[in-house]
Parts: C-alpha cells; sequence; structure tokens
C-alpha cells in the first residue's frame, strides 16, 4: 500500500501540473506520514540529500555556462566550425552539429546549447535556403552533446544519485568518445538529409581564415581544457574546477572578448540561480524518495522482474534502453536521473555493465528524451526560435533520432567505447 501511495500521489501530482520537485517531495512526506515514520526522518533525508560536497561544483558549471552564453562565445565558435567543416554539401547542417560539440562541451547544457546556437545559426541557415525545419532538427539533436561530452552537471548529478563510489573523473573520461561518435553520426545525417533536399555546398574560406577563427576561439575553448584537465590531473577537485571554470569565464568574456554586459552579467546570475535551485530540491526530494525506494526493495523487485523476461543481457539491456527512452519522453532529465539511478543501476550492475558505462548510457537515452515530444525541453526551445511547429519538426527528424540511436546502441553494446579512456587513468 505504501508502494501505491508513493507513486501514485507522485504521478498524480505531475498530473494535475504540479513540479517535478514538489510531486517528489510531497509523495515521499506522505508515504513516510502512512509508514508511521517520523517526519524529521524525512527532511534529515532531503538535507542529507544536498548535504554533499561535490553538488557544489553544479552552480559554478551552470554559471560558467550562462556567462558564455551571453559572453560571445558561441559566435566564435561557429565561425571556427564553419571555416573546419563548412565546406561540403549541406555545409551549415554539419557546422551546427560541430559547433554543438564545442560549445556543449564548454557549458555542459542542452538547453542552453539549442538556445545559443539556434538563435546564431538558424537565421543564418535559412538567410542560405536551408528548410527551417532542417535547422531546428539539426540544432535540437546536436544540442544534447553538452550532456555526453564532459564537463556535464548532469554527471555530478548521476554520481550523487548512484550513492558515491564512482569516480567523476572516470565518467567525464567516459563521455568524450560517445559523445564525438554521436556527433559525427548526426553530422552524416545532416549531410545525407542535405543532399537528398539539394542544398547547396559552401566555399572553403581558406587556411589563413581556418587558422585565426582557432586562435580567436582559442580562450574559450580553453576552458573546457581548464575544466576538465583540472580534474584530471589531480590538481583541482570538482568543486575548486567549476569555480576556476565560471571565474575565467568572467575573464574572457568580460576582458578578452569584451562582450558581457552588465545587463548579460545580471541575466547570466539570475538564471543560474534559479537552475541551482531548482536542481537542489530535485536532489533532496529525490534523496528522501529514494530512501523509500529502497525500503520498500523496488531495484530488486525490479531487477527480478527483468531478468523473469529473458536471461538474455542483451535482451535485457534493449528493453532496458526502451523503458529509459519511454521515460525520457514524459520527464524532464535531472528528476530521472534522480530516481532511475537507484532503480536500473543494480539490474545493470547484475549483468555485469559497470556503472561508468550506464552513466553515459543514461545520459543519451534521457538526452535524446530532450528532444522528443511531449515534454523534450530541447525540442521546445529549438521549435520556439525557428519558427517552426513542433509536430511539423517531429515529421522530419527521425534521421537524426535514428542517429543518435546507432550511438546509444554502440554505447550499450560495446562497453571499450565508455570504458577505453578511463581504463587509461587507472
Amino acid at each position: 500500500m505504501g508502494l501505491i501511495i508513493l507513486f501514485g500521489l507522485f504521478f498524480f501530482s505531475l498530473i494535475i501540473g504540479a513540479p517535478v520537485a514538489f510531486a517528489i517531495g510531497i509523495s515521499a512526506i506522505a508515504t513516510f506520514m502512512y509508514e508511521g515514520l517520523p517526519l524529521f526522518v524525512a527532511f534529515q533525508r532531503i538535507l542529507a540529500g544536498i548535504s554533499v560536497f561535490s553538488l557544489l561544483a553544479i552552480p559554478f558549471f551552470i554559471f560558467a555556462g550562462e556567462l558564455m552564453l551571453h559572453g560571445g562565445i558561441a559566435a566564435r565558435l561557429v565561425r571556427l566550425a564553419a571555416a573546419a567543416v563548412g565546406a561540403s554539401r549541406g555545409g551549415l547542417g554539419v557546422v551546427n552539429v560541430a559547433s554543438s560539440m564545442l560549445f556543449g562541451g564548454i557549458t555542459g547544457s542542452a538547453v542552453a546549447d539549442a538556445s545559443a546556437l539556434g538563435a546564431t545559426l538558424m537565421p543564418i541557415m535559412k538567410e542560405k535556403g536551408y528548410d527551417a525545419d532542417y535547422a531546428v532538427n539539426v540544432t535540437v539533436t546536436s544540442s544534447i552533446a553538452g550532456i555526453v561530452i564532459p564537463p556535464s552537471h548532469n554527471m555530478i548529478i548521476y554520481v550523487v544519485a548512484a550513492g558515491g563510489g564512482i569516480s567523476l573523473s572516470q565518467l567525464f573520461m567516459a563521455g568524450i568518445i560517445p559523445g564525438i561518435v554521436m556527433c559525427f553520426f548526426l553530422a552524416v545525417a545532416a549531410y545525407v538529409v542535405a543532399i537528398r533536399r539539394g542544398y547547396k555546398a559552401e566555399r572553403f574560406p581558406g587556411w589563413q581564415v581556418l587558422v585565426t577563427s582557432f586562435f580567436v576561439s582559442l580562450p574559450g575553448l580553453l576552458t573546457a581544457v581548464i575544466v576538465v584537465g583540472g580534474v584530471l590531473s589531480g590538481v583541482l577537485t570538482v568543486t575548486e574546477s567549476g569555480a576556476f571554470g565560471a571565474i575565467y569565464a568572467i575573464v574572457v568574456t568580460g576582458l578578452v572578448y569584451r562582450q558581457l554586459t552588465w545587463p548579460g552579467f545580471k541575466a547570466a546570475v539570475a538564471n543560474s540561480v534559479k537552475t541551482t535551485a531548482l536542481v537542489m530540491i530535485l536532489v533532496g526530494c529525490a534523496s528522501a524518495f529514494g530512501y523509500l525506494l529502497a525500503l520498500y526493495r523496488v531495484p530488486e523487485t525490479l531487477s527480478l522482474m527483468f531478468t523473469s523476461v529473458s536471461d538474455n543481457p542483451y535482451v535485457i539491456l534493449f528493453l532496458l534502453n526502451v523503458a529509459l527512452l519511454v521515460l525520457g519522453m514524459v520527464m524532464d532529465m535531472a528528476p530521472l536521473i534522480l530516481i532511475c539511478t537507484p532503480i536500473f543501476l543494480p539490474v545493470v550492475v547484475s549483468l555485469g555493465m559497470s556503472p561508468i558505462q550506464f552513466g553515459i548510457l543514461l545520459m543519451m537515452n534521457l538526452g535524446l528524451g530532450l528532444c522528443t515530444p511531449p515534454v523534450g525541453a530541447c525540442l521546445f526551445v529549438g521549435c520556439a526560435i525557428g519558427g517552426v511547429r513542433i509536430e511539423q519538426a517531429v515529421k522530419t527528424i527521425w534521421p537524426f533520432y535514428l542517429a543518435i540511436f546507432v550511438a546509444l546502441m554502440l554505447v550499450t553494446y560495446v562497453p571499450a567505447m565508455s570504458l577505453t579512456l578511463p581504463r587509461l587513468l587507472n
């Protein structure tokens, strides 16, 4: 009965439009009351969930990303990508993917990527004769590179949700190859669709422009190198690295590029505070929710359910992917990481999958959910900027979904994809 109250009240709260964090917290507290447990235990679990030192890195990562969004880094990365890969059929589509890989790898946010690059590239693509739905589809699907390629604050949430014991530096390294492979498949999809639609090739601007664009964008590119390099080298903790990255972003956007205005700085601070508050409320409430899941032995029950369907690990992993994809279509990413990790992680570990590999699998699955209706945040942002109806974009987006799905299957069934670089760290 307690489990029915927990999930029933949770889904009922979502249906009536309550914020996800409140839905998680209300259902958890109501279940604590039903079980006769003291309410102070519930609030202890909530406070314990956010009293984790590594979570301090999240506001710094978010703030650094917002500064870059308002400080002119995106435009310079677009020029670099255009000079490097723009001279091909549908070159601006490939440029869009390459820009997402560069910019997303710095900000770690899919929505920031879709917003910044969408506003920068979509008008240019339309002016050059590209269809609006093509511009939206490329921008939306490539934006999830920021979730997979480090640094990513969602990876920090996953480590916390897993209960510790997972190296964040190894998880960062694990996302590099899958992120690049995914972007490669997206670039191929963009190229193929461009040929089918008859888009013209762009002219190569010359090596001098390429070299100049690289050096102009280098200060922005160094942000990711500093943040990730500081963690991997052991010189900085994750939190120290995030703080240093935020300071460096202020210096680059304010003093080097001189494009960070005072209104832009205030907007970056305000957005960072809002996003951080949302994440922390989610983490705290999900900690109490996860305590009850463990109390009711939900992970063990679900593991038995999966193994009763089939004893073939390949089949179980495929079903797990399907379940995560469906969940990603109806809920946002952060709460799903917090809810799904304690449920599904024991299942994959029992099958011999590394928690590091599962972390990347989870990022890609839920990232794809950000690009799908009915609640895909990146899809909404991209369609709003591009002036395209969601149903119109979804009709032609399937080649890009297929590209991400192929990369996801490689991550699922080829452990070396995500584990080769982390093993080199040891």
